[in-house]
């Protein structure tokens, strides 16, 4: 019935390239699950692959010290807000808003949501110099340790750990900082998705290369231009700067096909109606429509071959012809053709010259891909839009919350590129809380079930910069020490409320306005995830201070790193007066008093319970004893149920 019992410890994103390469060149593992490079290297060079150390790349000051950020485990664990997940229009909802460095969440997203995002979106710090972005890190490594974690030379380990204790805000510092973040996110995104990234020219040319080198060159797909501003600043005495980028890269080619806007207007009306001998018709022309003026209109006669002659004189009124019409050319469609077509509502336009167009009855909602240039044309708004928007909703003045925030319509207007109604979005720089306005508002437009994912640092308000906000907060939201976050989650709250407000005339009971709330919370002092057994070094950590939430904290760490969603439920199972905690096949052990007679209500409920089928059990086990895991295991591992299922029995300190 059972594998054998398994140990389980540090908590980290998991390497798939790593995963990709066992599957492909297990010769080049050894026993012990280790990389051999110099074996890959020769297998590939078999295949007259050049390892040449001369080639094109991105190299940089704290580049191997990004990727090991990258693949550390976490050092944070994740604590939901019961209070507010609990409130009428939260409990149920699908979306998230994760407090904490993003770094730390998107590590915590890294298994329950490997590739289930549609679309990334981010609006990460863009290193002006002027914007507050310094390089921050609170890992402490010495010199010896980051030598051998990273593979670099003693000077090299200096230089690195000088830049990242010292606050810097180099393109070094600024490309250390959104390696691991983009890497780990490349993970997240579905084979189709796609990340939209905004920056301005500060770290543009940077970023491009660093996203060649996360994502591939191959799946760059354009570098948008926004239009940010209706009027240009005068502050330099060279240009007015007006617009910002919009970097695009797909998780892999998958042919997509990216839509941009409608390719005919709704305002363009049929002036054919009556088409009694039109014998044949001609296939439709990419030509400018022109909206003949009423009137009659005399037989015109063509010596063109190629040209359309009208046999009889006709009438137009209210831009309808109203009489017979009888043509004569090398049409394409056929008369029963063109009449079937006609029945199923395809639309028939004449041309100033006589010529005709046709939009067909199945074209209606034909569309254009995306234009590289992003401004009024397309209706989506500029960093004034979005001041007056967020203004709007806290009833202050423009300006006073998030000076660059991004409009709701820009990040629609990306959305609609290729996201489906029921696909899951993710901002990782959620500042304002935008991304999550526009996916609510885009469902209650047309039904949709978008879900989003939001992370933002709670990142302290500065009462001198901004007394205003800092005094909303403190007061109004009755918060001790004011961060952007809850300015985040507030935008959230109001902009659900304003939907419904807007929309009262309308059933939204089915749709999601709701959100839950997450934090990461430091790891207990003395606590280890690598701990594979119960040693005396681990025995030093005293888990009688653990509190009840602490225990629920680890709970919601350990279900979202065993690949269970956050927003899915945790029931509580009782076992003859044990209460264990099962979702997803995943049944958890984390409370001490578990008995012989609990363990034996457990193996009669996978028995009986049809709706109960845990194929791992997870146990904490700092809170049994070595002689009541072992009777766990072996009880399992023997244990023929009736279901003949396996199961798993794991045991982590």
């Amino acid at each position: 019935m059972s594998k054998e019992q398994k140990i389980t410890g540090n908590i980290q994103p998991p390497n798939k390239d790593l995963e990709i390469l066992k599957q492909n060149f297990p010769n080049c593992f050894d026993k012990n699950g280790e990389f051999d490079f110099e074996k890959f290297k020769t297998q590939l060079s078999k295949n007259e692959i050049n390892f040449s150390k001369e080639s094109y790349g991105m190299d940089w000051l704290g580049k191997s010290y990004a990727r090991l950020l990258a693949t550390d485990e976490t050092t944070t664990l994740l604590k939901e807000d019961e209070i507010f997940n609990q409130k009428e229009e939260n409990k149920n909802s699908r979306n998230l808003l994760i407090k904490g460095d993003n770094l730390e969440v998107l590590k915590h997203l890294s298994n329950a949501y490997y590739e289930k995002i549609k679309m990334i979106y981010i609006d990460p710090p863009y290193n002006t110099g002027s914007d507050g972005f310094v390089y921050a890190d609170d890992r402490k490594f010495t010199v010896e340790e980051l030598q051998e974690l990273a593979g670099v030379s003693e000077e090299r380990a200096k230089r690195i750990l000088d830049f990242t204790q010292s606050k810097s805000n180099s393109h070094s510092a600024w490309l250390t900082f959104m390696y691991p973040r983009l890497y780990i996110a490349k993970q997240l995104l579905k084979e189709d998705g796609v990340i939209f990234i905004s920056i301005d020219d500060n770290e543009v040319a940077q970023l491009r290369l660093l996203m060649d080198e996360v994502f591939g060159e191959e799946n760059f797909v354009s570098e948008f231009v926004w239009t940010r501003k209706k009027k240009g600043a005068f502050l330099s005495k060279k240009v007015r700067k007006m617009s910002e980028y919009v970097l695009c890269y797909q998780k892999q080619d998958n042919n997509l096909i990216f839509v941009g806007e409608k390719a005919y207007s709704d305002k363009q009306q049929p002036i054919i109606k009556r088409t009694n001998s039109l014998k044949q018709l001609i296939f439709p022309k990419r030509s400018v429509q022109t909206k003949l003026k009423d009137g009659t209109y005399k037989a015109k006669v063509s010596k063109n071959s190629t040209s359309i002659t009208f046999k009889n004189d006709f009438i137009i009124k209210n831009g309808i012809v109203i009489t017979e019409l009888i043509t004569e050319g090398r049409f394409v469609w056929t008369q029963d053709f063109f009449d079937n077509e006609l029945k199923l509502g395809t639309q028939v336009f004449l041309s100033q010259k006589f010529g005709f167009n046709v939009l067909r009855h199945n074209q209606t909602e034909k569309t254009k891909t995306p234009s590289t240039l992003v401004d009024k044309k397309v209706d989506v708004g500029t960093n004034e839009d979005a001041s007056s928007e967020i203004a709007k909703l806290f009833n202050m003045e423009v300006g006073v919350m998030f000076d660059y925030a991004k409009p709701t319509s820009l990040i629609k207007y990306l959305t609609n590129f290729l996201v489906n109604e029921n696909d899951l979005i993710l901002d990782f720089f959620a500042g304002s809380g935008t991304t999550g306005d526009a996916v609510m508002q885009l469902n209650a437009e047309d039904g949709g079930n978008r879900k989003f994912i939001l992370a933002q640092l709670p990142e302290l308000i500065d009462p001198k910069s901004n007394k205003t906000a800092y005094d909303f907060v403190k007061n109004e939201l009755k918060v001790e020490t004011p961060t952007i976050f809850d300015t985040t989650k507030e935008r959230l709250i109001r902009a659900g409320k304003k939907i419904q407000e807007e929309n009262n005339d309308k059933d939204l009971s089915y749709q999601d306005l709701g959100f839950k709330v997450f934090e990461t919370m430091p790891i207990w002092e003395d606590y280890n995830f690598e701990s594979e057994e119960l040693s005396t070094q681990t025995s030093l950590f005293d888990e009688s201070k653990l509190t009840k939430e602490d225990i629920k904290a680890l709970l919601v760490t350990w279900k979202t790193y065993d690949g269970v969603p956050l927003t899915k439920t945790i029931q509580e199972t009782d076992l003859n007066g044990y209460t264990a905690h099962y979702s997803s096949e995943k049944l958890y052990l984390m409370d001490k008093g578990f008995t012989t007679k609990n363990l034996k209500t457990l193996l009669e409920k996978i028995d009986s319970d049809k709706s109960f089928n845990p194929t791992t059990i997870i146990a904490f086990g700092y809170h049994f004893e070595s002689k009541s895991l072992r009777e766990i295991s072996e009880n399992i591992k023997s244990y023929a149920n009736k279901k003949d299922s396996k199961v798993d029995f794991i045991t982590r300190y």
